[in-house]
């Protein structure tokens, strides 16, 4: 498929999951939080992976990480291609439950975003828990938390991930599809303004790997080294 066909469906894919996103929770009542619960880690086939998305704002170094709260911050920071995080609709609770939002350039920073021990998943290891869970048609419901998913969208969570539905920050800088829409980081690239990501909806057990915008803001969930 050619870049700019790829492109307008995933744009297609986006802006239909945000009009069929509201900002209803299911009242299922399952905690979801990023910072806590018993498990912080899970084993799928070969993998180690964490069961809660990043929430950290300094890097592996110790180095800050600059929080871009304006839309204005946030498309400055994509212009410069500096690494950039901010809470979904700016708000610390959303933090809790989902972790924080990061660009591509904070994934990509050489100070290190995973902890130590850890590092941000490739498309092909996001593709090889795809294949283990049994491909894309089925790994996304087996992906999803129990509850946290809009109009019946809920998963399974047979595969210990807990996959939360926490949106994104789109490349204008404003929060969208919370509630039935998660997608998540990988390292892989394909030029100067496209990164590999993993995406999971409410709508659908499947799963789908796009290119998505650099300067988007996307969950992070790491990959023991």
């Amino acid at each position: 498929m050619k870049k700019s066909s790829f492109i307008y469906s995933t744009f297609v894919i986006y802006t239909m999951l945000f009009i069929s996103c509201g900002e209803s929770s299911d009242g299922n009542g399952e905690s979801l939080s990023a910072n806590g619960g018993s498990s912080k880690e899970v084993i799928i086939g070969k993998q180690v992976w964490m069961t809660e998305n990043l929430n950290v704002d300094k890097f592996r170094n110790g180095d800050p990480i600059p929080k871009a709260k304006t839309p204005e911050e946030w498309k400055r920071a994509g212009e410069k291609k500096q690494a950039a995080w901010c809470y979904y609709d700016n708000d610390p609770a959303n933090g809790v439950k989902y972790g924080k939002l990061y660009n591509w350039y904070a994934v990509n920073d050489s100070r290190g975003l995973a902890p130590k021990g850890w590092h941000i998943p490739t498309d092909d290891e996001w593709k090889v828990l795809i294949d283990y869970l049994g491909g894309k048609d089925v790994a996304g419901k087996k992906m999803k938390s129990t509850s946290g998913w809009i109009r019946n969208g809920n998963g399974t969570n047979e595969s210990g991930f807990l996959g939360l539905p926490g949106g994104y920050r789109s490349i204008f800088g404003n929060f969208m599809a919370i509630g039935c829409y998660g997608d998540w980081w990988s390292i892989s690239e394909e030029d100067t303004n496209y990164a590999y990501e993993l995406s999971l909806y409410r709508n659908f057990d499947s799963t789908g790997n796009y290119m998505g915008f650099k300067i988007g803001g996307l969950s992070v969930r790491c990959l023991k080294d």
